[in-house]
């Protein structure tokens, strides 16, 4: 390698390395502050120590000069020479400069305006003379030796830093005796040998690989099992073949074959077995080593929270000061791991929570310490592992969550009416702030006020799959719990049969499955629900929910019990098929893409397609179906038919027309309902399309054919939704088509009101 290549392989480890340096001293020039000062004025003296002497042995001049001025005010600090809130502040805006000069080496050599500067105000604080930066030069002969060069040589992949001993800065050592703590230790140089960068694409195709491979192997077990069967079947019609041949009158000649051939099928028989047992081992370990290594590689995906928590310190620390408020950050678990992908989500979400803390839920020094709390306030991150799930608390000892301000400042802005605020209980009161556009500052700042923060929280958390849920009491804080998977490399999930069609939901959102029984069934303000774990739980048909035909014809329907947030619903499907770890895959084409409640898909190993649902979506139809948006009364009370054959559809769509303040009869079918319609009075009738005996369009077309009832409005509710369907119901003579995947309170009362 010549020396120009190494000197640029060498600038580029060093970026990477003094990037991780650097974020070190700042989090231990923040812990002067605290108690553990002495502690944390030592780290920092080590890592700025060995930040100037591999600055200087690589010809970048301007940032050892910061390095070494950035020493001597820590000097005068630890002295009494220099006071601390002073020095902190001053060593921060240095890192920031610092931070500047080593993402752009251009100016690291004879500096920046910047960086000049920012020297003098170091000098100015810690009382020295600002030493003068040297004009640019080629680096020193220092590169050229062999110990320098073989590490960066041998392994140029390695994360630890490559130059954090060498030979060469010991001339540049201060004589305070530290020049020793430059030589890592065993242990480091151990950990060092052990940790490599990796291309995060190399890892996002290897969890893809590993997902496929799994898939493959599980086809693999499958067609194993397939194999398995066949021989079986061979078997038995070799038996049968020779009971035939037993009963036959045969000659000598040929029963002397036959026998040999009875031999020859029985050793067939035993080899083929043999060969499907070891198969069948062969298969069972690859799929076992297969499950390890996407273990691996997903948790090869995980990164330490830590990266992302390292920069909150400061981070809020500065907003505090902009808002004169005094607040002490602490982080719990931050070694715990996420997924890579993602990372930046959780930053921006967790971003938006501590301003929040800082702004709306931190009191001001005085008036803290007027309610008798300590002046400094208190903002703690949690981080703890629940499964496959990852829980993140942020919590705050400030002033709370006022419920009845939330419903003021809603109904200000025009976000719900007054009648709809009346309505809700006090957590729907609170969840208010996740509306978008809301916002309890009047007045705009620099922090907060423009409505946007908990509703770009929401919707991150969301669509990883996640959820959010708040906890608060006025004057003594709030708790904002983030529930996120771990990895979104491969995912456990429940599959279910809807039809012919298989679905999945995330393992960690099912908190159970059951059978409703018709007598656990019951209605609640007009909506159906079951008893489950003695507590009624919304019922919904998840067919129609999601816009598909019908809904469960069984008397005793199976259900899935699914938990989001604080909310639990559960939902009816036709089947139950298995639970295994799929590689989920983002949808493809425009078929599925932005579909609602859709998260991804995933491959089967009989060549099926699974479609993963997302439960955030689901919860949020459930929540407005089972809780309707709260209207003024009815101007005049209906008698309403509706025709099912779906009794789950029928509950679910009744509790819809039941909240709207009408009566409601139901019949099974088109023949049924015509029946009843002969013998009584009705204002409105609501009919499926698929149904026996009768379906919706025919019992259109025989309502409007018949004059004493042609009257009667009639709305088709139906999962059919192409255009063609829809004229095909209104030539029949249907008034209103509604479309039962966009069925809603507020749909189902706009076509009411205008046909009656």
């Amino acid at each position: 390698m010549d020396t120009e290549a190494l000197k640029k392989s060498l600038l580029k480890k060093f970026q990477e390395v003094t990037a991780d340096r650097l974020q070190k001293i700042q989090l231990g020039v923040l812990d002067l502050e605290k108690e553990t000062a002495d502690q944390a004025a030592d780290d920092v003296a080590r890592e700025l120590h060995t930040m100037k002497g591999e600055a200087r042995m690589l010809g970048l001049a301007a940032i050892g000069q910061l390095a070494h001025a950035a020493e001597d005010v820590l000097r005068a600090e630890r002295e009494g020479r220099t006071a601390t809130e002073i020095a902190t502040d001053v060593m921060l805006r240095a890192c920031d400069v610092l931070s500047d000069l080593i993402e752009d080496l251009s100016g690291a050599n004879t500096g920046t305006p910047a960086s000049e500067e920012m020297v003098r105000s170091l000098a100015e604080v810690s009382g020295q003379a600002a030493p003068a930066i040297p004009g640019a030069k080629p680096p020193p002969p220092a590169l050229a030796p062999a110990p320098v060069v073989a590490a960066p040589v041998q392994a140029p992949v390695v994360r630890a830093p490559v130059a954090e001993a060498p030979a060469a800065p010991v001339a540049h050592a201060p004589a305070s005796g530290r020049a020793e703590e430059e030589a890592p230790s065993a242990a480091k140089s151990a950990i060092a040998d052990r940790t490599i960068r990796v291309n995060v694409e190399v890892l996002d195709s290897l969890g893809l690989l590993a997902g496929d491979l799994l898939v493959e192997s599980a086809r693999g077990r499958l067609r194993s099992s397939e194999t398995e069967a066949l021989f079986e079947r061979f078997s038995r019609m070799g038996d049968r073949f020779l009971r035939l041949a037993e009963a036959l009158e045969i000659p000598v000649e040929v029963r002397a074959q036959l026998d040999r051939v009875e031999s020859d099928l029985h050793m067939l028989r035993d080899d083929a077995f043999r060969f499907v047992r070891r198969n069948d081992d062969g298969i069972n370990t690859l799929h076992g080593n297969l499950s390890k290594m996407a273990d691996h590689v997903a948790e090869a995906r995980l990164v330490p929270l830590s990266t992302v928590f390292d920069a909150f310190p400061r981070a809020v620390r500065d907003m505090a000061r902009t808002q004169t408020k005094e607040v002490d950050l602490l982080i719990e678990n931050a070694d715990i791991g996420v997924d890579r992908s993602m990372l930046g989500d959780v930053r921006d979400a967790l971003v938006h929570l501590l301003r929040n803390s800082v702004d709306h839920g931190l009191e001001s020094p005085d008036t803290r310490q007027a309610l008798g709390k300590p002046q400094t306030g208190r903002i703690r991150i949690r981080v703890r592992v629940d499964g496959d799930m990852l829980h993140i608390e942020v919590e705050d000892d400030g002033r709370g969550i006022d419920p009845e301000r939330l419903r003021q400042v809603a109904i200000n802005k025009r976000l719900i009416t007054a009648v709809q605020a009346a309505s809700l209980s006090e957590r729907e009161a609170i969840e208010l702030i996740f509306r978008p556009g809301f916002s309890t500052r009047e007045q705009v700042s620099e922090l907060s006020g423009r409505g946007v923060g908990m509703d770009v929280v929401k919707r991150k958390v969301e669509t990883l799959g996640g959820s959010v849920g708040v906890n608060s009491r006025i004057g003594r804080g709030t708790t904002i719990t983030l529930r996120l998977p771990q990895s979104l490399a491969l995912m456990k999930v429940l599959l279910v049969r809807l039809g012919d069609d298989v679905y999945g939901m995330p393992a960690a959102d099912v908190e159970a499955v059951m059978r409703v029984k018709p007598e656990d069934r019951l209605e609640i303000f007009g909506t159906l629900a079951v008893r489950h774990r003695s507590k009624p739980t919304a019922l919904v048909a998840l067919g129609p929910l999601l816009g598909l035909n019908g809904g469960n014809r069984f008397d005793k329907p199976p259900a899935v019990v699914v938990r989001h947030g604080e909310d639990h619903a559960a939902l009816v499907v036709d089947g139950f098929v298995d639970e295994r770890e799929v590689a989920v895959k983002p949808c493809g084409g425009e078929f599925l893409k932005g579909a609602p409640f859709i998260a991804g898909t995933a491959a089967l190993e009989d060549g099926r397609i699974a479609v993963l649902l997302h439960v955030p979506d689901i919860m949020a139809e459930v929540r407005r179906m089972a809780r309707p948006v709260t209207q003024a009364p009815a101007a005049k009370r209906l008698r309403v038919l509706l025709v099912d054959d779906s009794p789950i559809a029928r509950a679910t769509e009744g509790a819809l027309v039941k909240a709207l303040g009408h009566m409601v009869e139901e019949a099974q079918d088109g023949e049924e309902a015509y029946g009843k319609v002969q013998n009584n009075t009705y204002d409105l009738i609501l009919t499926d399309v698929q149904m026996p005996k009768m379906d919706g369009f025919s019992l259109a077309r025989r309502l409007k054919s018949t004059p004493a009832v042609a009257r009667i409005p009639v709305i088709i509710l139906s999962s059919l939704a192409s255009p063609e369907d829809k004229r095909r119901g209104l030539d029949a003579g249907a008034d209103a088509y509604l479309v039962k995947g966009e069925l809603g309170v507020e749909v189902l009362a706009q076509a009411i009101d205008r046909l009656t």
